[in-house]
């Protein structure tokens, strides 16, 4: 992100940046360039070098004029199920790389959040990933301890798809059946609108 220390919009900025920065001297191509909303330029870029080449030699020709700033990723969220009592949020990050060898993951890749307990009184744990861990997570079994247990994103809307309601599973949901069509109390099939 390219901002302006002069609050000036982003197609000034555009066109103070271009003819300082040489892209053939410093090898490096722009993807892209995006104006959000604001003041300021994104500018799009294949690695993460680059993004750090492109900012160094900006800097330099332009710094005290723009100021710019290289995003990182976020990490995504996600719910390991029901885990045995032994593996708090200490030492859940061990005991994953420990028990499972074949998914490659190392050391500082999660960050544990936190431990909760549902209404059933099972136990899950959220943790906080890259999505390279991500994907190596995902539709695998994570082996804890002595129990296999289950991980998906945290947060995922279920739905019954019965009754129309969200946060709550077609076998567990006690409502009174809706139509998606007129949102009446019948089904689809018997819907007249």
């Amino acid at each position: 992100m390219v901002n302006s220390s002069e609050n000036q919009t982003a197609g000034t900025n555009k066109e103070m940046l271009k003819p300082k920065i040489n892209q053939n001297e410093v090898k490096v191509g722009i993807i892209s360039i995006k104006t959000p909303r604001d003041w300021r330029l994104q500018i799009g870029k294949g690695s993460i070098q680059e993004a750090e080449t492109q900012t160094k030699s900006i800097r330099e020709n332009l710094g005290d004029k723009l100021k710019t700033n290289i995003q990182k990723p976020r990490k995504t969220r996600m719910k390991i199920h029901i885990i045995p009592e032994e593996i708090t949020t200490d030492n859940i990050e061990g005991t994953i790389i420990a028990k499972n060898p074949d998914i490659c993951i190392e050391k500082g890749e999660i960050t544990p959040k936190f431990t909760y307990e549902t209404e059933r009184h099972t136990r899950n744990n959220l943790i906080k990933v890259s999505s390279r861990t991500k994907r190596k997570l995902m539709y695998n079994k994570v082996k804890l301890e002595r129990i296999n247990c289950n991980i998906e994103d945290f947060l995922v809307a279920t739905r019954c798809f019965k009754f129309r309601r969200f946060n709550r599973r077609m076998s567990e949901c006690r409502s009174t059946e809706t139509c998606p069509l007129s949102a009446g109390n019948h089904n689809l099939k018997g819907c007249k609108a």
